[in-house]
């Protein structure tokens, strides 16, 4: 696809457009439709809703200041993904945070364990506290495929990196995520 095309057929971009225009309500409307899936990102490496909200705005206030800058080479989620990415990184960086942090079992929120509700949410913990455990790479990856819905190319655009590699950390993820989950698979 040309650039053009993208543009045109691509609301988001449109409305980056907009925003560099000084559209403050196309703004309002990208922070809309993009919050929740930035948020659910973030959390997914911080595991707190807080700071996962100060990324998310973080992020949000990249895209407004470089909106000038803006170029459609891409789908705007892969590009979307790709600042939020770097959001991450650096705030890991200037948090002195390793990203594969693992929070001890007694600080984690009580979950119920009653039927079938019970053991949903005691998988989506578990699953939680495996992804994070994960390389960074490996975690960004699997995140962007499984939890944002991303293709292989895509996520490497985001990742600026090959689709081989992209496709290696994958498939490592699914591994690690396999054996640690294992239990589940048990049941």
């Amino acid at each position: 696809m040309l650039p053009d095309q993208i543009n045109d057929s691509d609301p988001d971009s449109s409305r980056m457009r907009l925003i560099a225009g000084g559209d403050f309500s196309a703004m309002r409307d990208l922070v809309e439709r993009w919050q929740k899936p930035l948020i659910n990102f973030f959390y997914r490496s911080v595991n707190s809703v807080h700071t996962a909200e100060d990324l998310a705005q973080a992020t949000f206030v990249k895209i407004f200041k470089n909106a000038g800058t803006y170029e459609a080479k891409a789908k705007f989620p892969t590009w979307l993904f790709c600042v939020a990415r770097s959001v991450l990184i650096s705030n890991f960086r200037k948090e002195s945070v390793r990203p594969v942090a693992f929070a001890a079992p007694e600080d984690l929120a009580n979950i119920g364990t009653s039927g079938e509700d019970g053991r949903v949410a005691e998988l989506e913990q578990a699953f939680s506290e495996a992804v994070k455990t994960l390389p960074e790479k490996q975690r960004s990856a699997i995140l962007l495929l499984c939890q944002q819905g991303l293709s292989y190319e895509e996520i490497a655009d985001a990742m600026e990196a090959s689709i081989p590699n992209v496709k290696t950390w994958i498939f490592r993820a699914r591994q690690a995520l396999k054996e640690k989950l294992s239990v589940f698979l048990e049941k």
